[in-house]
């Protein structure tokens, strides 16, 4: 007993060295030691004795990082009953230590993410033994701020996990895991979230609460992680968000053919503060860009009214978008309405004319002050020009109005770029937007294509189908 005692505050003086220390030399050496402890054959009972007992939350760190790095192992897979058993540990442990550091139950959660998804087709008398998720984090929920708060991270981490390549195994048994998990799971997980922020919203928060605040940050992320599952294993890249559509499964068509979630977000939006109201953002944005063929053409048309509502609603009252991660967002949530819905279907809408005076409006005063996020315009000047290059393909009767109004957008982006010669010229420290020449090529030729195509196009607009 006294051996293993010394063997414990010898890993929590190493524990300090590695994260407290300010020599490379002592680091270093903790670092060596701790890898030998790692691959050590009592490791795993040292890491139990070590949350039971140790006096630092680096020592909680380190038991929990080394059990997930050891539950992680190809080569040599703990036995079930070990693994069950680490996994109802965890779960007891957090729940008599709602009041953990942050980074401490961050990585016990991650550590039971991790153990789930691993475990994911692992049964012990017929039984699921690793899916049971829904029921552990209902314990959670029933319980103080700081639990429930705990239970939501723990659904928020198993979505991001399931979602995330296993870069030791083979991609086929990852896909087939978060198939699985996708098919069983992970629409209750995005209706429990939905229902939780609804019932956040209508009760009030007090957002000055520190702990009020975390649970509505992790609630909007366990939405968010949910709408951003690749759905179909196509690992699209994030650089190419704009071109992205959501293969939203066929069986969540009810979550929103009744609208109660595109409401849900935008009536966040409008009440969170700046510090939350970006996620809501993300979310919407997100929802906007589920797949065509989820609706038929009355449905789609219903939801793009929807959209297309709510758009205006933020346009009309736009005070937060001086928020500059609120106006990325919008910005991004604007150019998805024409990447996901055609022309045709937009100049239908009842409120298109007032919409698209609002969005140009908008363009028009996001041009003209170029100081304010610069790297939201891109998304702006991308919806103009794909509506442009649409207008040959309209049948639709009613008025797109693009040659009303991509003059006044051209317009205003030459005089503002020309304008900031002179404030540039003044302020020497002030970044120049035409210092990036790909930006700016990038930025002309999307002009260029709005105000030519839109001149062109309307006078030899053809007889073919909206693209």
């Amino acid at each position: 007993m006294a051996e293993i005692e010394q063997d414990l505050a010898q890993l929590e003086v190493l524990c300090k060295q590695l994260y407290e220390t300010a020599s490379t030399e002592q680091r270093s050496q903790a670092e060596k030691a701790l890898v030998s402890f790692t691959n050590s054959p009592d490791c795993l009972n040292k890491c139990q004795l070590l949350l039971e007992r140790g006096t630092s939350a680096y020592a909680q760190l380190l038991a929990s990082t080394t059990l997930t790095k050891l539950v992680s192992r190809s080569s040599t897979v703990l036995p079930l009953e070990q693994r069950v058993d680490i996994k109802n540990y965890v779960l007891n442990y957090l729940a008599s230590r709602p009041k953990l550091p942050t980074f401490v139950t961050q990585a016990l959660i991650q550590l039971l993410a991790r153990i789930t998804k691993l475990g994911w087709f692992d049964s012990q008398k017929d039984d699921w033994v690793f899916r049971n998720v829904i029921a552990d984090v209902t314990k959670f929920l029933q319980g103080s701020v700081d639990h429930f708060v705990i239970g939501v991270q723990l659904m928020s981490q198993l979505v991001s996990e399931m979602n995330q390549p296993d870069t030791v195994r083979p991609l086929t048994k990852h896909r087939k895991i978060a198939s699985s998990f996708r098919d069983t799971l992970l629409y209750e997980i995005f209706n429990m979230a939905c229902k939780l922020l609804g019932q956040a919203s209508k009760e009030g928060v007090d957002y000055n609460d520190e702990n009020k605040h975390s649970l509505m940050t992790q609630l909007l992320r366990l939405g968010h992680n949910c709408l951003t599952f690749d759905f179909i294993g196509t690992s699209t890249d994030e650089s190419s968000d704009d071109l992205c559509t959501v293969q939203i499964p066929t069986g969540w068509r009810s979550a929103f053919l009744d609208f109660s979630t595109i409401h849900l977000f935008f009536d966040l939006y409008k009440a969170l503060p700046p510090s939350l109201s970006p996620l809501a953002l993300s979310c919407l944005v997100q929802i906007a860009s589920v797949r065509r063929s989820l609706f038929n053409n009355p449905e789609r048309a219903k939801f793009l009214t929807h959209l297309v509502t709510g758009v205006r609603g933020i346009l009309e009252n736009p005070q937060s978008l001086s928020d500059p991660n609120n106006y990325h967002e919008f910005c991004r949530l604007l150019a998805r309405l024409k990447s996901n819905y055609q022309l045709g279907e937009l100049v239908k809408v009842t409120d298109y004319q007032d919409v698209i005076s609002l969005i140009a409006k908008f363009t028009v005063q996001s041009l003209q002050v170029w100081q304010f996020a610069p790297n939201s315009i891109h998304y702006l000047l991308t919806l103009w020009q794909r509506m442009v290059a649409s207008v040959p393909y309209v049948k639709a009767t009613e008025p797109h109005l693009l040659e009303v109004y991509t003059p006044e957008i051209t317009k205003a982006y030459i005089t503002s770029r020309l304008d900031s010669v002179a404030i540039i010229q003044m302020d020497d420290g002030m970044d120049d937007p035409l210092d990036d020449t790909g930006m700016v090529q990038q930025q002309l030729d999307q002009v260029r294509s709005s105000t030519m195509g839109v001149v062109f196009k309307t006078r030899f607009s053809s007889n073919n189908t909206d693209g």
